[in-house]
């Protein structure tokens, strides 16, 4: 019964509905959300990626950060995950799979691997389940900054750089404007806004996902221009839901067993396994806009990690539900402990 419940807060999550109707309208409305069009993608994208990032920085408290730094061993996991054993796991299904799977899924794929952790339903999760939360904010932070600039430099590794790959060079200045500027600059205003901002975070967050929204709508408009679509036919979603479910599936059991070896306390074993195992859309959605352009398989690339996003979630909520039963029969039964020693 418990997973029909994650299932309903699932079909009930306006956002995730939002994704979907995006790429319905893409596909009745292609050329309004396309480059050129009505709808002037280029310019809204850059806005909104802008508006997203400062919003992150300005949402960031740095008290927090500062108290998650004393577990170096989960941080170093948790990173090592998120930008080392990820893309080494694409590698080795690109050795075994890739003469199969589409090459712009497969890209896909690797986009996915090399993308940062979630912010905020890492934390909200590692909350829930009881783990150690000044951990999980201070990982999913510093993987959010990484990020952008670790993402972009694997990328380049499997498409190359310059002529026929990604412009490092420009790709990585544009981040930085687009990305980390905002986001420092969100940091340096927090003194003064933080309070106001706070308020009504409730109306940044919806900010935050109509901006990807958009970002979603636009990149499948044009793969509908393109025609690319079409080429692949309906294979290719289906290769996409079974390989972000095995993904997952892989990497839950990794970052478990890896937690329990290195002998982490519960709290810091639930924050790391949240950490290292999430993928963040809301950071991926606009990076991607930027490492590939105006790239016609930019939907197809994107596709993974839509599918992805709303997998790690169901799976991730149903674990954060049977940790925190655990926590709590390991505080009913030390309670029982004690006043039976009395």
């Amino acid at each position: 019964m418990h997973i029909f419940r994650h299932l309903k807060r699932l079909v009930t999550d306006w956002f995730l509905c939002g994704m979907l109707l995006a790429t319905l309208l893409a596909y009745f409305f292609p050329r309004f959300g396309a480059t050129g069009g009505a709808m002037h993608a280029e310019w809204v994208i850059n806005i909104g990626i802008f508006v997203v990032f400062f919003l992150h920085g300005i949402n960031l408290s740095g008290e927090q950060i500062r108290h998650g730094l004393k577990n170096v061993r989960l941080h170093l996991m948790v990173q090592g995950f998120t930008f080392v054993v990820f893309p080494l796991i694409w590698l080795a299904s690109d050795w075994l799979l890739g003469s199969h799977v589409p090459p712009l899924l497969m890209l896909g794929f690797f986009y996915l691997c090399a993308l940062p952790s979630t912010i905020s339903s890492s934390v909200a999760l590692t909350g829930s389940a009881g783990g150690n939360v000044p951990a999980a904010i201070l990982n999913a932070s510093l993987s959010s900054v990484l990020g952008i600039f670790l993402t972009p430099l694997l990328v380049s590794f499997v498409v190359g750089s310059g002529a026929g790959g990604i412009d490092l060079g420009s790709t990585l200045l544009d981040l930085c404007l687009m990305l980390l500027l905002p986001l420092v600059l969100g940091q340096f205003l927090r003194r003064w806004l933080g309070a106001f901002f706070a308020r009504y975070k409730r109306y940044t967050s919806i900010i935050d996902k109509l901006v990807i929204l958009l970002l979603v709508y636009a990149a499948f408009c044009n793969s509908m221009v393109s025609g690319i679509w079409r080429e692949q036919g309906n294979g290719v979603l289906l290769s996409a839901v079974l390989g972000s479910a095995v993904l997952l599936a892989i990497i839950l059991w990794l970052t478990t067993r890896t937690a329990r070896a290195l002998r982490f306390s519960n709290p810091d074993e639930i924050a790391a396994v949240f950490c290292a195992s999430k993928k963040s859309l809301a950071a991926g959605v606009p990076m991607a806009a930027l490492i590939f352009g105006n790239n016609p398989g930019l939907g197809l690339i994107l596709l993974p990690i839509m599918i992805y996003h709303p997998l790690q979630l169901i799976v991730c909520s149903i674990l954060a539900e049977r940790y925190a039963s655990r926590q709590r029969a390991q505080a009913a039964s030390k309670r029982e402990a004690m006043v039976s020693a009395r």
